[in-house]
């Protein structure tokens, strides 16, 4: 039997795959597992349950939690029922969180802990709609999801062939569940797909996986994403067991104790895992660090298919001894696949990790797509390191008169709810779906993103910039956590840099520099210069018009919890202006040039800051 609804992936367990392990969860520091015939069980208690409750077909049910497997237990209870799913971040705004329950129309909602049922509940006092909220933790005075467990066993008889009904009526392309966009932008808008939206991605995507039942997968991004869901659904496809991380903080632990195969991340990870291996490489003293280092500038020499040759391979071999196979073992010895989506990846991670042993993958999508567009594959020859990789089965491609990027396929979603006028203008009467990114065709075969669409702005001198590229150059650099190019309709580019605080305070102490708080730091000369040597390093591989003029250095660190980023790690740039707007008038209103120099116009700073500023263009100060 084709799997065409999500839901028919429990036969397909109960058929192939019947495991003592379908999920893992670690929780108060122990690991504890579930069966294949624990996920059906619950599965259909949780929808007899909710139609003895009198919920009907179409209603909408929502979820506000973190990872777990009971996460999965209640989406397919939902979707059994023929009920619609509307997973929501925990992390985002109160305001976020109101207009999402109020436009979705929720009927129910399951949140995982105390903090989200007080905050929840305070939201649900003031939507009619909302008739109950349900807590997976036991919280006193709450009603208990297992309650609804309990409610299904004792229904399920009287409901079985009522369920069954159900079920033989939902179409692949019916409905079936509405997931927000984070809003970089405005609103969140309510993506609707359908079984058939997911489930022809959930297949599709299987060529590209080097894993099978044998496996296990550690999952931490979270469920209530399109990204991490459809991979969720991917592994049951395929039998791999999915554990889930304690929390965000525990994931090297975890790695260590579950040994997994492969995991699904983001870059920013990726980048913070990086900047960790960097940071102990650093304090090796004599030969260790000498081999250290040798080993990363080998590794970002790396091409695939031993295109550098024997000499090079023999070299890597070595390193991969003495150095990276310390690092396959902080990630649990056993990984052979790393899939990394949401936004690009640094070329030289994606390489020195290869060089690793530790094969990234770096694939592309939308929400709106289910999400795969592309990924690269875990072999030569269909991997090109810089890409996104060959388009999946039986999604189609093809890039406007303006670079955008346009897909049309299965996956593609049914449209945006109550919102059929923002649908019309993201797909098309031919049914293109107009992405917003920018990107090119390499090699007949291979998709390469190169910006966002509405991000690329124009200098009042008619030059274009793409903000993207920029920032993900500047982001190599060890001293920057994040960055942000601006520069619309002004003479010139400029960008807000929020520092790698915690790599800054380390040189600061090597440095003997002494700062009260954060703010202090910013503005003292000498971490402003070495700033000024960072940014002129990349300048000087920008074209004229592209390179940073000026910048500011902020005392915030960037998260989704402070607003400035998205809960997939993306720029909240509306936000991220408004904050900084003073600062904003005051590079490109308030400030008189000096002189040019380097590259950089030294505007607005100190006599101190400027000399140290002019000595680096031709000194460099030593790390």
């Amino acid at each position: 039997m084709k799997e065409t609804r999500i839901f028919d992936l429990l036969n397909r367990c109960k058929e192939r795959f019947v495991k003592s392990d379908t999920f893992g969860v670690k929780r108060d520091g122990k690991w504890s597992t579930f069966s294949t015939n624990d996920y059906i069980e619950n599965s259909n208690n949780v929808s007899y349950g909710l139609l003895a409750l009198g919920f009907k077909k179409g209603d909408k049910i929502a979820t506000i939690t973190n990872n777990r497997p009971e996460w999965n237990f209640v989406d397919m209870g939902i979707l059994l029922a023929g009920m619609i799913h509307v997973p929501i971040y925990p992390t985002i705004s109160k305001e976020e969180h109101e207009y999402i329950l109020n436009h979705s129309e929720v009927k129910v909602i399951f949140v995982s802990d105390k903090i989200l049922y007080k905050r929840i509940s305070s939201i649900a006092e003031k939507i009619d709609g909302i008739e109950q909220i349900y807590t997976f933790n036991e919280i006193d005075g709450a009603k208990n999801w297992l309650e609804i467990i309990e409610i299904g066993k004792q229904h399920s008889e009287k409901l079985k062939n009522e369920l069954i009904n159900i079920k033989n009526s939902i179409n692949e392309n019916e409905l079936t569940t509405i997931i927000y966009t984070s809003g970089t932008t405005g609103s969140p808008k309510g993506v609707m797909l359908s079984h058939k939206n997911i489930m022809s991605n959930v297949i599709s995507a299987t060529k590209r996986n080097p894993l099978d039942s044998r496996h296990r997968v550690l999952s931490f991004l979270p469920l209530c994403h399109i990204y991490e869901r459809m991979l969720n659904y991917h592994y049951q496809y395929l039998g791999i067991s999915i554990y889930y991380a304690e929390n965000m903080g525990t994931i090297i632990d975890d790695m260590k104790e579950i040994n997994p195969d492969g995991f699904s991340t983001v870059p920013r990870l990726l980048e913070k895992v990086f900047d960790k291996i960097i940071s102990k490489g650093k304090n090796l003293t004599g030969l260790k660090k000498i081999i250290f280092f040798w080993a990363i500038n080998l590794g970002v020499k790396y091409k695939l298919n031993r295109e550098n040759g024997w000499f090079y391979e023999l070299k890597l071999k070595l390193m991969n001894k003495l150095v990276f196979s310390k690092w396959r073992e902080a990630l649990g010895g056993n990984i052979k696949m790393i899939i990394s989506g949401g936004a690009s990846l640094q070329l030289r991670l994606e390489k020195i990790f290869w060089a690793a042993g530790i094969p990234v993958q770096v694939g592309y999508g939308l929400t709106e797509t289910s999400p795969v567009i592309a990924v690269n594959d875990y072999s030569y020859p269909n991997i090109k390191f810089g890409t996104v990789g060959p388009l999946v089965k039986d999604v189609k491609v093809k890039i406007s008169n303006d670079g955008e990027i346009l897909v049309k396929g299965p996956n593609v979603m049914l449209g945006y709810y109550k919102d059929p006028k923002t649908t019309s203008e993201v797909i098309d009467n031919d049914g293109w779906l107009h992405t917003g990114d920018i990107g090119i065709i390499e090699d007949n075969k291979f998709l390469k993103i190169t910006d966002r669409k509405k991000e690329i702005f124009k200098t009042s001198s008619g030059k274009y910039i793409a903000p993207q590229i920029i920032e993900n150059k500047l982001k190599e650099s060890f001293f920057i956590e994040n960055i942000m190019v601006v520069g619309e309709n002004e003479k010139f580019a400029s960008a807000l840099i929020s520092p790698n605080f915690s790599f800054l305070h380390d040189w600061c102490s090597l440095h003997k520099i002494r700062y009260r708080d954060n703010k202090e730091l910013i503005s003292i000369p000498k971490v402003i210069a070495r700033y000024f040597q960072e940014v002129n390093k990349h300048n000087s591989k920008l074209g004229a018009h592209e390179q940073i003029k000026r910048f500011r250095l902020v005392c915030e660190e960037w998260s989704p919890q402070t607003g400035e980023l998205s809960p997939t790690l993306k720029l909240k740039r509306r936000i991220i202006y408004d904050k900084y707007e003073n600062i904003l008038k005051e590079i490109y209103s308030h400030i008189k040039e000096h002189k040019k120099e380097g590259g950089i116009k030294w505007t607005g700073l100190g006599n101190e800051i400027v000399e140290l500023a002019k000595k680096i263009t031709t000194k460099t100060i030593q790390n």
